[in-house]
């Protein structure tokens, strides 16, 4: 396949990661900029080093220098990281595709199936995760536990708690839970 066809599909398969899944899934405009640099960057970097005999070393070295660089930069909640890593991914993939010329496409077709699916609103939708400040010190697992039932309705599945003050009686949790699919329909209605 023409490299100018695979740098089209590329274009096409970023476009589509970021315009058609994660923006209207996550609405955050900051990392559309990012996704699209990191992709046309790497897409650009890879594409004039595939024509040298190193360009799949260097590839794969620029991709984990750009991945320590970006995930150091600031905190990405892991859904971000996944779509980060994907933007990289089909940057790469286009330019450092050699022989069969179906391959590179049906890669990023591939990446772009399992954003689809793994991030996809209605996939275990009721699990959620939520870092609560309670206002007491708990220091019993049992009355901890009880106490974020009531406070958020839900079924608790794993609390942690990240740090107890016994001076300004607080208890910092993390708590991964769900919640009934009807308490769910509702609160989409109001």
């Amino acid at each position: 396949m023409h490299r100018i066809a695979l740098f089209g599909i590329d274009l096409l398969a970023v476009s589509l990661l970021v315009f058609g899944l994660y923006f209207p899934r996550h609405r955050r405009r900051d990392l559309v900029v990012a996704y699209l640099g990191v992709n046309v960057g790497v897409l650009a970097v890879a594409g004039s080093l595939s024509s040298s005999t190193a360009g799949a070393g260097l590839g794969l070295g620029l991709f984990g220098v750009l991945s320590i660089i970006r995930l150091r930069s600031t905190e990405l909640d892991q859904h971000e990281v996944a779509y980060y890593f994907s933007a990289l991914a089909l940057g790469i993939l286009g330019p450092l595709t050699d022989g069969d010329t179906w391959l590179g496409p049906t890669l990023m077709a591939l990446i772009l199936v399992v954003i689809y699916v793994g991030d996809h609103p209605r996939l275990f939708r009721s699990y959620q995760r939520q870092v609560l400040v309670l206002d007491a010190a708990y220091t019993d697992r049992t009355a901890l536990i009880a106490q974020v039932e009531r406070v958020l309705g839900a079924r608790i599945h794993a609390v942690a708690v990240e740090r107890v003050d016994l001076v300004n009686e607080t208890t910092v949790v993390e708590v991964r839970y769900s919640t009934p699919v009807g308490a769910l329909v509702e609160a989409a209605r109001r």
